[in-house]
């Protein structure tokens, strides 16, 4: 094929998708003759390489901002028939509000252009994003699980950390996402694997699964099915000592309640 390395492992991973010119001769080579296959597999190819030309997060401007796991993430995340969230300290980016967003991306020097870009960059991947996915959640199944933490930090202040949390609670109520929270007050070491994600791309359970993690400072993909079964499993058995969903609503409204209080009693002071 007389292509150079970095071609090949660019392929391999799922940078670049392989052009139907290049699909032919590759499968000749492996001998697939079948008419019907190759053209199904050829169709495919032409398929997965529009959708990446046309795919927000490939432009120039996103492909300097993003990692190549934080892209691979949104495009796995845009085709997953199921997600489960685990998170110790913020919500999930798909739930995230566009000021819940901006407050956890940070301040910045307003004298900085190239910091104010980039964060404002930040937000507007973070936005589209969201809209991808919830504009999909009839074909997708969300399974959110949270640290009370996550309830407790009011990050953006009390205002913004209510409406944030009424827009996590209608999204609840609508029905497409399923909530629940592990509380203070569980006798069981929760922290160990830290926040993570598990997108399923079929219905054959972990076997599909995709993990991406991250601590703040670099970020992964990872496909290794022992890795991904392990966390699945974690998963599961935290979902099962968590809150039960209607619990967790019940705490929810009244922590919203008190923020909006909150909200108001500073609102008074100004």
């Amino acid at each position: 094929m007389e292509w150079s390395l970095s071609k090949v492992i660019r392929i391999e991973n799922g940078d670049v998708t392989i052009a139907p010119n290049d699909l032919k001769p590759l499968l000749s080579y492996y001998g697939i003759k079948d008419k019907e296959q190759v053209a199904d597999l050829l169709s495919s190819a032409r398929i997965a390489r529009a959708r990446q030309r046309e795919a927000w997060y490939q432009t120039q401007e996103f492909r300097e901002l993003l990692s190549d796991a934080t892209r691979r993430h949104i495009e796995y995340e845009a085709e997953a028939v199921a997600v489960r969230s685990y998170s110790i300290y913020y919500l999930p980016g798909y739930l995230q509000t566009e000021e819940y967003a901006t407050a956890l991306t940070g301040t910045f020097d307003e004298e900085d252009i190239g910091s104010r870009q980039r964060v404002q960059l930040l937000i507007k991947a973070r936005r589209m994003r969201r809209q991808t996915l919830l504009s999909r959640l009839d074909a997708v199944q969300a399974f959110v699980l949270l640290d009370e933490s996550v309830f407790m930090r009011p990050i953006g202040g009390a205002k913004v950390f209510a409406q944030q949390l009424t827009e996590m609670r209608r999204l609840v109520s609508d029905g497409p996402v399923h909530l629940r929270m592990l509380p203070f007050a569980l006798d069981y070491p929760i922290a160990n694997n830290g926040s993570y994600e598990l997108l399923a791309l079929s219905d054959r359970g972990a076997h599909s699964e995709i993990l991406y993690r991250e601590n703040g400072v670099t970020d992964e993909i990872i496909e290794d099915q022992a890795t991904t079964e392990r966390h699945r499993k974690r998963f599961e058995q935290l979902w099962h000592l968590s809150n039960d969903e209607t619990d967790t609503i019940r705490f929810l409204d009244s922590r919203i309640k008190d923020l909006e209080t909150q909200s108001q009693k500073a609102k008074g002071h100004v």
